[in-house]
Formats: C-alpha cells, structure tokens, sequence
C-alpha cells in the first residue's frame, strides 16, 4: 500500500493517529498515513514522536521508501512498534513551521530575482536558492525590501493540480532547472501564491507552506556566494 500524505491537504496538522502497516529493512517504520513529510525538494524530513499504548518512539527525521510509502527514522536503536498497532502521530511542530516559512519564503525570492533556479535548501533558520546569475545583484536592499513587501501583502498561499500533459505544455511554470518536478502519477501539484490579478507565483511544487505569506514575518537577505561560472547561491534568513 502506498502511506496517505496528510500533510499536502493539511500541513498544519501536528498530531494525528495511524497505523503501522510495515517496517523497513534499515528499521524505519511505515504508517499508513502520515502527517511526518519526507526529505525531497531540498526540504528536510520531519522529526516528532509516535507513541502508543505501552511504547514511544522518537523520531529523527522522515524519508521517502518504496512504492511511494514514507518511513519514520527513530533516533536510536529499539524495539520498533509491531504491524497493526495504533499509534498518534506528534510532530515537531516549531521545526516544520520554520519550514513552511522559509519554504513560502523561497518561492517569492524566486519572484523577485526571475531567474533559472539551479538548486535550493531549507533549514529552520535559513534557505538557500542558487541561481543562473553570472553576476551578483547590485542592489541587495532593493530585493530585500521587494521581499518583504510582497510578504506584507498577506497573500493567500493555495494548492492546485495539473495533468502531467499539461505541465509539458507549460514548461514556464518549471523554475527549478535541477529538480524536475514529480510526474508520472498522472498529476502534478502546483502552488499558488496569490489569487486572480493577485497573483505572483505558481509553480510545481510538493512541500509544506504557509497560509499566508504574512505568516513567514520579516526576512533578510544574506550571504550572495559564486557558485561557478553562471551561478549565484542567495541565502534567506527569517528573523525570529
């Protein structure tokens, strides 16, 4: 079976049950859906807990297994809660929320500099996008300030979906150069920043995000770094 992602209709879901339907040979456990999203994209893996009558597990991250299952990583070595159980799902829910904000937060840098996207990370305290840029901005408070104010718009951040045939027909909306976004399950997902004459961003993209863009507070540029011949690595802070 394939584990239910509850966190692409819901990622401010913190705590939900489930239940363990396998175990993988590096000892990763399997739920049958999961609030916990696995590392992809250049977004971390989810860490929390899973608990259940009689047992706990800590959780160190969260990877994606086979056959689109994801798998819970312990943070140590212990008996792993047997197939059937019911267990609760606790995310850690500040770490993922960093995430969302800066994840929402990479999307508008990639409105304000609209070049090719070559790479990307996320952490809790900053990202990073790399850009084909063979030059480095000459007005980092301009873009800083572009940055924030479209944040300061409040701006309803929504999901959408489009046929992998259709996303071939609209190659434009593919920003990342280095990271094809996932097709050949028939759909792929987009999300939207903005609505209507609004809008400012749409691009595929299968990662937890904010509401509202007034949600990921201030931000500030940081360190602009040459990355080779044509690229410009650009890294976002939030400031609280």
């Amino acid at each position: 079976m394939t584990t239910v992602p509850l966190f692409r209709e819901d990622a401010y879901l913190s705590e939900a049950p489930a239940e363990v339907v396998a175990h993988t040979p590096e000892g990763g456990i399997v739920l049958d859906a999961s609030i916990f999203y696995p590392t992809g994209g250049g977004q971390p893996g989810d860490s929390g807990r899973i608990r259940w009558q009689g047992g706990a597990v800590n959780v160190a991250t969260t990877v994606k297994a086979e056959a689109d299952d994801i798998a819970l990583v312990p943070s140590e070595p212990q008996a792993l809660p047997a197939i059937g159980t019911q267990v609760v799902q606790e995310l850690d829910w500040a770490r993922r929320h960093r995430h969302m904000r800066l994840h929402t937060a990479l999307h508008l840098l990639s409105v304000v500099i609209p070049l090719p996207v070559t790479g990307g990370a996320i952490g809790t305290e900053k990202g990073r996008l790399d850009f084909d840029m063979p030059e480095a901005p000459e007005d980092r408070e301009a873009l800083e300030r572009e940055l924030n104010a479209l944040i300061d718009r409040d701006l309803k951040v929504s999901q959408d979906w489009i046929s992998d045939e259709a996303l071939r027909a609209q190659p434009e909306l593919v920003k990342t150069m280095s990271v094809a976004p996932p097709m050949g399950a028939g759909r792929v997902r987009l999300v939207r920043i903005g609505e209507g004459r609004g809008q400012v961003d749409l691009q595929p993209c299968g990662g937890t995000h904010v509401a509202r863009t007034a949600e990921i507070g201030r931000v500030r540029l940081g360190k602009i770094e040459k990355k080779g011949r044509q690229n410009r690595r650009v890294y976002l802070h939030l400031d609280d």
